[in-house]
């Protein structure tokens, strides 16, 4: 047999080759299996619901103009949002999440024509109205997620119909009335959120057909009646969030799954009550627990010293008392605030931190400690926050604290206690310290010069002590300190500027500034703020991650109260661009420096009960943004520059108290104000339309000795409570109700590990 030629082989190899492209490009035409095509029906149904969502024509921005890459001229499987089967060509997911659609939800809507849709997510996108309850129609779905809408009414009951649903979210809707019956059909249940709604009604008794579940968040709601104890038997189940209901009763927690890989349990802010049951210990998994805000009563039981994987524990605002046991201070974060304890367990181990890079987060304000500082504190070297505030804790801070304060703390609150003094060099470790709060105690003598290594520090309030010492002035020299509240002290002499290789570096940093009610005196220089930079920024808000996580994620509470006709006007100020300087109620002298002027973010100025001579700057102009003015109780001369009247955020003023004359600007800022206001500056003119035709400003001494008296009992303008930081933390938080609630905003912004968590809305 004669063998091949090597031509005979070449070309055969090219023949085969050949062969074989061919068949793969016919084979490829003839099967959808390789093809990413859209089929001309699911292109008209996207079509058509596109239309049903128009655009703002007026003035239409990109914003305005949702879903523009859908148009004919491509395949509508590589539309926005859109995913088709690459064997059918037909659209198996929508996702259309920030799209802004500002419409309803049809029960004709095309929507329902994609019968294949298994992901359909429209979360963020303005819908409102009901749901249709042709939206039970889509009975391939496995995922819906309608987060973030103004939709309202109740679930329909065809929703029962995805029986193949695995992830249901209907969050922060308004969405109310009960729960369908057919809830029951959805035993595919992976994730289950409808928090932030006008849920009402119970639960089903028996909820352990949903053998899937692994995240049950329902917070926010109106539910009712005990604790589902049923969820407890789903073996799947890692995260339960009942937060902000209205269940009641004492719970059990011995029908537990033994299998069970619960992780976290919030039940917050809900009506539980009875003591904590030691039951609780059997969810061995769980690595937080939250049970804060309800009626529990009793002590802390040691069974859930056994939870080896706890991490985070909150009971606050609860009915608890007795010690607080030594093994808490192996976990992350601990809050029990808001209770009853007054003593802390006798011979406490030596505490081991969980992890030494974070530290340890102890809340223990607001309960019925008293005695000594606790040297048990002392032992925690990995502190991270420190919350003592709103206890009898008496004597000194003692040096054995300097442990703590080392470079992991970065909060210390010890307001409103009956502390006497601080340790010379309790700070001197204290490089990494952020906010500091000893306001409210009986702390006397001269401030501790171990603040300054507070490198990093941002706020300081020592506020309603006995402080007698010359203005801090060194302070200036903290190059991040943005509120410094000093009031109600004995701090004396001029207010000096830091002064560094002879050059003034004031306080750059500086948002917040309160020296109200001491013994200062002396004349300001005219140059005396131009070194103040922060405050120069006419639109400047916190740019520091610090500050952002925590004023403007936890809110700043501000509170201003100013009296008008003898009824307080309440400005509440939630917002991270507040700025405001407090001198008031000392003995400054000479005039009130025009580098005032400079400060263009400035929203408050409050001068008032000082001995200011000479005219009102009218550098005061200048201050766009300024919001609230009181320069009153001073001898101050001359007339009201007029171009005040230009501030069109001005909305409230007092110069009352003065020597001024001439003409009261006319604008809607001045013309709106009480006459009050202006009383005692007896060459004012131009008050008719304020005071009206018969009524006189008081010019005489004992009317305005009376007068004064009665402003001075609590009716005169407060700038007070400039509660920075933490939320509810730092210091001077007026209201239980801010209090309580930023607080535990904070902490959840601040300890949320990148676990699903519900956003919950505070209904308290």
């Amino acid at each position: 047999m004669m063998l091949p030629s090597k031509s005979d082989c070449i070309s055969g190899i090219k023949t085969f080759y050949f062969t074989f492209l061919a068949s793969l490009f016919l084979h490829t035409l003839a099967s959808p299996t390789l093809l990413h095509y859209c089929r001309h029906d699911q292109m008209d149904a996207l079509l058509e619901f596109k239309n049903e969502f128009p655009v703002n024509k007026s003035n239409p921005t990109p914003y305005d103009v949702p879903l523009s890459s859908w148009n004919k001229s491509s395949d509508c499987c590589s539309w926005e949002g859109v995913m088709c089967s690459v064997k059918t060509g037909k659209v198996i997911s929508l996702n259309l999440s920030y799209v802004p659609l500002r419409n309803s939800l049809k029960p004709n809507s095309s929507l329902f024509k994609l019968q294949h849709l298994r992901n359909l997510t429209l979360k963020n996108c303005s819908l409102y109205g009901e749901i249709p309850s042709s939206l039970g129609s889509l009975s391939r779905l496995t995922k819906l997620n309608l987060l973030n809408n103004n939709l309202v009414g109740q679930v329909p009951a065809s929703i029962g119909n995805l029986a193949q649903l695995r992830y249901l979210d209907l969050s922060q809707n308004k969405l109310s009335g009960n729960i369908p019956i057919s809830f029951v059909n959805l035993t595919n249940l992976y994730l289950f959120y409808i928090h932030d709604n006008y849920f009402e009604s119970t639960f089903p008794f028996n909820m352990s057909g949903f053998q899937k579940l692994k995240y049950f968040g329902v917070g926010a709601n109106s539910f009712s009646g005990v604790f589902p104890t049923s969820l407890l038997t789903i073996p799947s189940l890692i995260y339960i969030n009942l937060e902000g209901n209205r269940f009641t009763g004492p719970i059990d927690f011995r029908k537990t799954s033994p299998s069970s890989t619960l992780k976290y349990l919030n039940i917050a802010y809900n009506k539980f009550d009875g003591p904590i049951p030691d039951s609780l210990s059997e969810l061995i998994n769980l690595g937080e627990i939250d049970l804060s805000f309800n009626r529990f009563n009793g002590s802390i039981p040691r069974s859930l010293a056994k939870l080896d994987n706890l991490y985070y524990l909150d009971l606050s605002g609860n009915k608890l008392e007795g010690q607080v046991p030594s093994w808490l201070w192996r976990l992350n974060v601990v809050r029990l605030s808001y209770n009853s304890f007054n003593s802390f367990e006798n011979n406490s181990p030596e505490p081991a931190a969980p992890s030494e890079t974070q530290g340890i987060a102890l809340d223990l304000s607001s309960n019925s400690f008293q005695g000594p500082f606790p040297h048990e504190i002392c032992k925690i070297t990995s502190l991270y926050i420190l919350d003592l505030s709103n206890n009898r804790f008496s004597g000194t801070i003692p040096s054995c604290f300097r442990n703590s304060t080392g470079s992991l703390m970065e909060e210390l609150l010890l307001g409103n206690n009956i502390l006497t003094g601080v340790h010379p060099d309790v700070f001197a470790n204290a490089t990494n310290l952020k906010a500091i709060d000893i306001s409210n105690n009986n702390l006397e003598g001269k401030l501790s010069r171990s603040l300054i290594n507070c490198s990093s520090l941002r706020f300081l309030n020592l506020q309603g002590n006995g402080f007698k010492d010359e203005f801090p002035s060194w302070l200036g020299s903290l190059p991040t300190l943005n509120v410094l509240l000093l009031r109600s002290n004995h701090f004396y002499g001029p207010l000096t500027l830091y002064h560094r290789h002879n050059v003034s570096i004031g306080f750059q940093s500086l948002r917040v500034i309160d020296v109200s009610l001491n013994d200062l005196s002396g004349a300001l220089p005219d140059s005396y703020f131009s070194t103040w930079r922060e405050m120069k920024k006419p639109d400047a808000e916190y740019d520091d991650a610090y500050m952002k996580d925590s004023v403007i994620d936890a809110s700043v509470f501000h509170s201003m109260q100013i009296v008008n006709k003898g009824v307080d006007t309440i400005f509440n100020k939630i917002r991270s661009d507040f700025i405001s300087i407090d001198f008031s109620e000392n003995s400054f002298s000479g005039s009130i420096p025009e580098s005032v002027g400079l400060l263009k973010g400035l929203r408050l100025l409050n001068m008032s009960g000082n001995t200011f001579t000479s005219n009102v700057p009218s550098s005061l102009a200048d201050l766009e943004n300024l919001e609230a003015l009181d320069l009153s109780r001073n001898q101050l001369s001359g007339q009201i520059p007029r171009e005040l009247g230009r501030l069109s955020f001005l909305s409230a003023i007092n110069f009352s108290h003065n020597h001024l004359e001439g003409p009261v600007p006319r604008s809607t800022q001045f013309q709106s104000q009480p006459c009050s206001s202006f009383v005692d500056n007896p060459k004012l003119s131009g008050l008719e339309d304020i005071c009206g035709e018969n009524r006189v400003p008081i010019t005489t001494p004992q009317e305005s000795k009376e007068l004064l008296k009665a402003e001075e009992k609590g009716v005169n303008w407060i700038a007070a409570a400039i509660a920075y930081g933490p939320g509810f933390f730092c210091g001077m938080v007026i209201g239980h109700i801010f209090a309580t609630h930023y607080k535990y905003e904070w902490f959840m912004v601040k300890f949320s590990r990148n676990k699903p968590r519900s956003v919950i809305r505070s209904t308290r």
